[in-house]
């Protein structure tokens, strides 16, 4: 195992937590987007993430990756306003798939996640820099 393999394992943790934050604060924000470039609602993204694999012959290098950004299939909610612009022949309105409170337990859970491993990389960081002064008299 190398020296600061631990240390880039976290980094990469720390980055797929980023980009869940980010996808994240998007899903809330177009929480009333009923209309998109693409046409139709907005739909909720979510991330996919998968284990760092080692390549053919070389040391692991574990962590973990974004795989892709996914929409998620359920779908959208159906309310009745006949007065809004984007409403259909029977005055019903599309709004995105993101569910509010669902979206805020994640947004905490990515919050501690990110955090967990900023513990970790700053232990990480005290026994480098405790084994560099061991040397020390």
């Amino acid at each position: 195992m190398k020296f600061f393999q631990a240390m880039t394992i976290n980094a990469t943790a720390l980055t797929a937590q980023r980009l869940r934050l980010d996808l994240i604060a998007a899903n809330i924000a177009n929480t009333n987007t009923t209309r998109t470039p693409e046409g139709g609602p907005y739909r909720r993204k979510v991330p996919v993430f998968a284990e760092n694999l080692a390549a053919a012959g070389g040391t692991p290098p574990g962590g973990v990756r974004v795989v892709a950004v996914q929409n998620d299939p359920s779908p959208f909610r159906r309310v009745y306003e006949p007065g809004h612009p984007d409403a259909d022949q029977d005055g019903y309105v599309l709004y995105p798939n993101v569910n509010i409170v669902n979206e805020m337990v994640n947004l905490m859970e990515a919050g501690r996640a990110y955090e967990a491993n900023v513990t970790a990389l700053n232990a990480q960081k005290e026994l480098y820099r405790a084994a560099l002064g061991i040397g020390r008299g």
